[in-house]
């Protein structure tokens, strides 16, 4: 699973969670959506060029308020937007869920589950294995 960097930036943050959130189908939300919800959220004005803004780092100072408003759309605490630690571990559930959506991945899951402990962990160094020669692979190195 490709590592998940949630980013140091609110614009990087926000961004993710475009990413990674999705619809129940996959596809992704539009500026539009997310905007509309947050308005009717909050009550005050979220316009789509203001939520644009703030996914490409051209405002980066929001209302407490708007912060909530993106949270609560995209079902996370507020603290992901403050706490870099938060933001890591959140992150990393979000990056799985994201990976869960694939349905090669889920059904690779869903086996790993019926194994005992010795089965898991084999399958664990075989994917670290596979990962590193891949990663070997991409860098130039050997195979």
């Amino acid at each position: 699973m490709p590592q998940f960097d949630a980013g140091r930036t609110l614009a990087g943050k926000i961004d993710k969670l475009f990413e990674v959130v999705r619809r129940p189908d996959g596809t992704r939300y539009t500026n539009e959506e997310v905007a509309q919800a947050c308005r009717e959220a909050t009550g005050e004005t979220f316009s789509t060029t203001y939520l644009w803004q703030l996914r490409t780092g051209k405002r980066d100072n929001p209302t407490k308020r708007h912060l909530e408003a993106l949270a609560r759309f995209f079902q996370v605490p507020p603290s992901y937007f403050f706490d870099d630690e938060q933001s890591a571990k959140l992150a990393e559930e979000l990056a799985l869920l994201g990976a869960l959506r694939d349905a090669g991945i889920r059904a690779i899951a869903l086996r790993a589950v019926t194994l005992s402990p010795d089965g898991q962990a084999v399958i664990k160094d075989m994917v670290d294995a596979i990962a590193r020669r891949e990663g070997d692979r991409k860098s130039g190195g050997k195979d």
